[in-house]
């Protein structure tokens, strides 16, 4: 390691993308002090740094302030270079990847109608957590009630994401569903690629812990149904992690093939109208930042069509699969076209982008 000073790690314990940061810090055995987020800290700290308000934030001990988790995780492993966490070979890699776009992306989906759609339950636990952020000094209920008008900014989200009544069952679904693959797949192997954790297990995290573990509507569902993932999210906390190595001849186990169809089958759709629209968009506004909504569609869940918000940033987050990907020579295509056809993803692995972009400033802006 380059550094004995601490890191200043902002966030929040309810905070999606904070977990995955979070995980990363314990696992590396980086140095980091952990600082909560509350609203005098966005307003002295992080908005007047970075210029967005949000989370998490990663202060170095040189006082670089760095917003986003890929960003975050892209700069520390090159200053932490001791357990990797980008396997090198073309199948491992790849699978990475698309893990990661997957957990940080579409399941928000889950993350968030389980968070925002059984107030019955939630709501004493939420509030409560916003209200950690608005006001942390006052007394519980009142802290609650200081929280909800926080909290009802984000629930106002759901429809952007297609989260409606009309696809409720088919994300529940879809979340049980998931909740068994994973703990098939954790009764097996300790992390996603072996003995070692991924990027994709970082970011597995995002949706994994801090919505779907510690809010209790999903929580008690996760804790009953699949005890092999409630395990792993503790192996993923623990600052002593076991570490090993990726497994051997750079093999995917078979129990991450489902997540990967079902990947390809629904969101990379979504991501192909994404790359679309904001073609259009750069098209029409030439020289301009990217906005974060840049359009809308309608989509498939299941046997359900609803419309949603087309986001830029997923596309930026695509970039990075397509580009390992496309950039394998032919003697490495051959093994990961084998394992894309077997989960129906080769083609949409083809995938080209007219207008590519990149984050300057905390900013989507075309490359």
């Amino acid at each position: 390691m380059t550094t004995t000073h601490a890191f200043t790690h902002y966030g929040t314990d309810f905070s999606m993308y904070s977990g995955k940061t979070r995980s990363y810090l314990r696992y590396k055995g980086i140095p980091f002090e952990e600082k909560l987020a509350t609203a005098s800290v966005y307003r002295r700290i992080l908005i007047p740094r970075t210029g967005v308000a949000m989370i998490p934030v990663l202060e170095t001990p040189e006082g670089e302030f760095i917003q986003d988790t890929t960003e975050i995780i892209d700069s520390l492993e090159k200053r932490f270079p001791e357990r990797g966490v980008y396997p090198a070979t073309p199948r491992q890699r790849l699978v990475a990847l698309l893990m990661e776009l997957y957990a940080d992306e579409w399941l928000l989906i889950p993350a968030m109608h389980f968070r925002w759609s059984f107030p019955r339950v939630n709501k004493k636990f939420i509030y409560g957590e916003f209200g950690k952020v608005v006001s942390p000094w006052l007394p519980g209920p009142v802290r609650r009630m200081a929280g909800k008008r926080l909290a009802s900014r984000f629930s106002g989200m759901l429809p952007l994401l297609g989260i409606t009544d009309r696809t409720s069952d088919a994300i529940e679904n879809w979340y049980y569903t998931v909740l068994d693959q994973l703990n098939t797949h954790f009764s097996q192997f300790p992390y996603l690629l072996g003995e070692r954790a991924s990027v994709g297990d970082f970011a597995l995290m995002a949706p994994m812990y801090a919505h779907l573990y510690r809010d209790p509507a999903p929580g008690r569902i996760m804790r009953r149904r699949a005890p092999h993932l409630v395990n792993w999210i503790a192996r993923m906390n623990t600052r002593k992690p076991r570490i090993g190595d990726w497994l051997p001849d750079d093999q995917v186990p078979d129990t991450l093939l489902p997540l990967l169809q079902h990947q390809f089958q629904t969101q990379f759709p979504v991501l192909r109208d994404t790359v679309s629209a904001v073609s259009d968009w750069i098209e029409a506004h030439p020289g301009d930042r990217v906005p974060r909504k840049v359009g809308e569609h309608s989509f498939r869940l299941g046997a359900e069509e609803e419309n949603r918000a087309l986001l830029s940033f997923p596309q930026w987050k695509l970039q990075r699969p397509l580009d390992w990907y496309q950039g394998l020579d032919e003697a490495q295509r051959g093994p990961v076209d084998e394992m894309l056809d077997r989960v129906g993803g080769r083609e949409a692995m083809q995938m080209t982008i007219p207008h590519r972009i990149k984050r300057e400033n905390n900013r989507l802006v075309p490359e």
